[in-house]
């Protein structure tokens, strides 16, 4: 029996169940396309973060208080600390000829009111480094001053969502606004930026420094954004930071000195095991559907006896029943694994059409392996209903014995 003829006749064996073939192939497609999606939504997951820290600069240190040994191995976000990061160490690291640009961050929330209109913003003080530091850009008017940052002023710079929502279509630039109970003169508006590591900066106000620490009543900084004068002055700038800071704080390191590079690969190592891992996991049900096919198989060959030993009695030989098997098992994969590639591709394009960040395609090295997978599990688990069907007696079977 020639190649075609096996094809042609493990289609009409298929066919002429459609039911069962269908539920099969349907079971597989869920399968293929439950590990393409989750792989593809790591992926996406992955890119995003990298992307976020992408907008930070590629040269960049952060400098937190709090020494990293002290909460677990991860850096310090919020918390009790030996002793506060204050703008005289900013100052300080501001000295080293490794440092390009250096931006102090004090962050809190306050209410934001102009007139009778009034909502809840985040803001954060720094200074006019700010800017280029984390590649901000002006819709309007001018940034903070540059100047000593102990200094506090009344300008504030807003982003673009409260703009719309205090000031509607008027121009905010020289307009007075409130930050709790105090005042301050818009310089500026800040150009969209969207999301940025979980944080809206569109809906941001930054003042000076000095006045956001009078306003929250703080006397350290949150952080320090650190720009190296290159790629190849990071781990310098890192050991200045550090030899500053220890030379500043009594000859103790109580603060944590992290570099961009190495949180995003410990995020992208962390984002990647995980996608594998799910991945691993929704390849599960591949393994269920590959049960379901040599469970429907096995129940074929016991119906199909008469078939099988009038093959054989026509002189079929065992490897060639054997193979009409295993090619009914390989098609109902095919078909699983083509159906299940589909709805991926077609789930994907209608996620990607409402949230922007999804719009990356779908992993090919995760279409290529669920694909693999998917046959793999047809041939295998079709192998056992196939053997037996080639051992089959031809008087017994026709005999239904």
């Amino acid at each position: 029996m020639r190649l075609a003829e096996q094809l042609v006749f493990a289609v009409q064996s298929l066919a002429a169940l459609r039911a069962r073939t269908a539920l099969i192939v349907l079971a597989m497609a869920i399968g293929t396309a439950g590990v393409v999606l989750l792989t593809w939504l790591g992926e996406a997951g992955r890119r995003y973060v990298t992307d976020q820290f992408a907008q930070l600069g590629t040269n960049l240190v952060i400098v937190l208080p709090g020494r990293s040994e002290t909460t677990g191995g991860a850096p310090p976000m919020f918390g009790e600390t030996a002793r506060d990061l204050t703008l005289d160490d900013a100052l300080a690291l501001r000295r080293s000829e490794h440092v390009a640009r250096l931006a102090p961050i004090v962050a809190g929330s306050v209410a934001v009111a102009f007139g009778n209109r009034e909502r809840e913003a985040t803001v954060l003080g720094s200074t006019a480094e700010l800017l280029p530091v984390r590649h901000l850009s002006l819709a309007a008017g001018q940034f903070l001053p540059a100047g000593d940052p102990r200094r506090g002023g009344a300008e504030c710079v807003l982003g673009g969502t409260l703009v719309r929502e205090l000031f509607g279509a008027a121009s905010p630039l020289g307009a007075w606004v409130r930050l709790g109970d105090r005042r301050f003169r818009v310089t500026g508006t800040l150009a969209s930026a969207g999301r940025s590591l979980g944080n809206d900066l569109d809906e941001m106000v930054v003042i000076p420094v000095a006045s956001a620490m009078a306003l929250f009543d703080s006397e350290g900084l949150f952080r320090l954004l650190v720009e190296a004068r290159d790629r190849d002055a990071v781990a310098r700038t890192v050991a200045d930071c550090e030899r500053i800071l220890r030379t500043r704080h009594d000859g103790e390191l109580d603060v944590t000195v992290i570099t961009q590079a190495s949180v995003l690969s410990t995020f992208d190592g962390i984002l990647r095991a995980l996608t594998w891992a799910i991945a691993g996991i929704a390849a599960i049900s591949l393994v269920v559907a590959g049960i379901l096919i040599m469970n429907v198989m096995v129940i074929a060959v016991s119906q199909r006896r008469a078939e099988v030993g009038l093959l054989k009695a026509l002189g079929a030989a065992a490897p060639v029943v054997r193979t009409l098997f295993l090619w009914e098992a390989l098609l109902l994969a095919v078909a699983g694994a083509g159906c299940g590639l589909a709805l991926a591709s077609a789930v994907r394009a209608a996620a990607a059409a409402f949230v922007p960040e999804l719009r990356t395609g779908l992993p090919g090295a995760a279409v290529a392996a669920a694909a693999l997978v998917a046959l793999g599990i047809g041939v295998a688990f079709g192998t056992a209903p196939a053997a037996r069907a080639a051992r089959l007696d031809p008087v017994l079977a026709l005999a239904r014995r």
